[in-house]
């Protein structure tokens, strides 16, 4: 098994290449082209172009398309061990501007579908450090976790598929709490300052907390009609002094298919997957995303956002 690290450098410094989303529309296109576009650019920088918006690869030392090689089409990523980034990361040349105590960083983080609920603790532990380390930063201010299957329903306060007491329930609150355990060891070492929750209805905090060492600071939630938060939400979470959040963000943000397009040979991708049909070496297997995390750093006094960007994982079986 390959561990593949996507990433988007700081989309803030991207040119018209990267397409950003209303704010009002929830989607995941800054995502998606945000990683192409870096992908595409960091290709260019070891001398392959891309032909006809992506239909092809020109290898540009001289070579002709029919002798691409496997070490041209990955000479633009790099391993460690098991683990293939895509591009290849140099943190040397990132970081912020001024000294930490100048930003308010946030960090979300998505698990996908295809995660294990066992692999969540690991999960966490590699995207904080991949965020600490793009930014040259100690510590961030707020951490938010999205749980896969968990959905917002402003109607009815929540959107439930199972009824509360539900062995299913029952073992997804488990797995959630489970996963809190390691939002609060990175808080008791002042790694993160503050934790909090995504789409979490007041009926689910009230079996969610009474298990928390470390209360959430945040609930964040998508409200889909003109933003209107229900009436007991807003009193349970000012009973238990959690702020509201509103957001747009696309529950699962990378879906399969859409890794797929980007890292194989069709119109959008950049040909790291083989294709033998058209006798183009590369990655086999099965590609499942895991995770994806979203870190935003704002200049305190000037609200100013310096630093955007993106990490995803996903697992090749080959």
């Amino acid at each position: 098994m390959t561990k593949l690290v996507l990433s988007t450098s700081n989309v803030m410094n991207g040119g018209p290449s990267i397409i950003r989303r209303p704010i009002s529309e929830k989607s995941n296109t800054e995502l998606t082209n945000s990683l192409r576009a870096n992908f595409l650019a960091s290709k260019q920088a070891f001398g392959l172009t891309i032909n006809g918006d992506a239909n092809g690869i020109e290898v540009t030392n001289g070579s002709s398309p029919s002798s691409k090689s496997s070490r041209d089409l990955v000479s633009w990523t790099s391993r460690e061990g098991d683990t293939m980034f895509v591009p290849s990361i140099d943190f040397s040349t990132s970081g912020l501007s001024e000294e930490k105590s100048q930003y308010n960083i946030t960090v979300k983080l998505f698990f996908l579908p295809s995660a294990k609920s066992s692999e969540r603790c690991a999960h966490t532990q590699e995207a904080i450090s991949l965020v600490l380390g793009e930014l040259h930063v100690p510590s961030i201010d707020l951490l938010i976790v999205s749980f896969n299957g968990i959905s917002f329903d402003a109607d009815g306060d929540e959107d439930e598929d199972v009824e509360d007491n539900s062995p299913q329930e029952a073992e997804q609150l488990d797995e959630m709490v489970k996963t809190w355990e390691t939002l609060e060891y990175f808080h008791a070492k002042g790694i993160v300052r503050q934790i909090g929750l995504a789409e979490f209805g007041s009926e689910r905090l009230k079996r969610f907390l009474p298990r928390t060492k470390v209360r959430p600071s945040v609930d964040q939630i998508n409200v889909r009609d003109c933003c209107v938060v229900p009436k007991s939400l807003i009193l349970y979470a000012k009973q238990e002094n959690i702020e509201l959040l509103t957001h747009n963000d696309c529950t699962d943000i990378l879906p399969k298919g859409t890794v797929r397009e980007l890292l194989g040979t069709g119109e959008n991708g950049v040909h790291l997957l083989s294709d033998a049909a058209n006798g183009l070496d590369g990655l086999k297997g099965e590609v499942e995303p895991q995770w994806v995390v979203k870190y935003t750093a704002v200049v305190r006094d000037r609200g100013v956002i310096e630093s955007k960007g993106y990490f995803a994982m996903a697992e090749i079986s080959e």
